[in-house]
């Protein structure tokens, strides 16, 4: 409970542009995976959405993708999309302004997206204002806590499932201190979208896709 207030505070301050989910009836959800790449478990993660026939959004750290750009270009290849995550990973409430922006803008040199994520969920107004445009801000509907030791592999995967309804973005994390949870969690919440017959799509940033600016809260 306190979490979620927490975010519909946040949410009042920020710009009515930030995407919250997508607006369809369709039973499609919106798998997105923040941090990567990295070595490893970005690996393991496209092999477990190729296992479904599932398609994701990563959104990355540029500092990564200049790193391991084989990871990023593995991840466009295989048919999914990508976000800029900011290239150090800032935390935009206790970042300069310009230097915030010129983070973004650095990342951009490596991550050809026009969607972006702020790390951490947070940023002030005007830097979400600045940023709204000149890219799509996708906040999430599910925050399934995988980076929280407090949080064990399964509640992860009980919150990413409690949170399933056409048109949910849901946030998993593509770094280290999340792989056991993502590796747990993954693969059976893509069974249990099978069964209810929903699928995971991609984020895709033109016209056609109506997303929603409300947050579900």
């Amino acid at each position: 409970m306190k979490n979620e207030l927490l975010t519909g505070i946040f949410t009042c301050i920020l710009p009515a542009s930030l995407v919250w989910q997508v607006k369809t009836e369709e039973k499609k959800v919106y798998l997105t995976f923040d941090d990567g790449p990295i070595p490893g478990l970005t690996d393991e993660i496209l092999d477990i959405l190729s296992v479904y026939n599932a398609k994701a959004t990563f959104f990355c750290v540029g500092e990564n993708v200049k790193r391991y750009r084989e990871i990023y270009d593995k991840v466009l290849a295989q048919g999914h999309a990508t976000g800029n995550h900011t290239h150090h990973h800032l935390k935009g409430w206790s970042t300069n302004y310009a230097e915030y922006l010129d983070d973004i803008k650095e990342a951009g040199n490596y991550i050809g997206s026009g969607l972006f994520r702020p790390p951490y969920g947070l940023m002030t107004y005007r830097q979400a204002k600045a940023l709204s445009k000149d890219y799509r801000v996708v906040m999430w509907s599910v925050l399934t806590k995988d980076y929280d030791p407090a949080v064990s592999s399964e509640e992860c995967l009980q919150t990413a499932k409690k949170g399933i309804r056409p048109g949910a973005i849901i946030v998993f994390h593509d770094n280290i201190k999340a792989r056991e949870k993502v590796l747990y969690a993954l693969p059976r919440l893509l069974e249990y979208l099978e069964r209810e017959g929903f699928s995971s799509e991609r984020l895709v940033f033109n016209l056609e896709v109506n997303l929603s600016q409300n947050p579900l809260y």
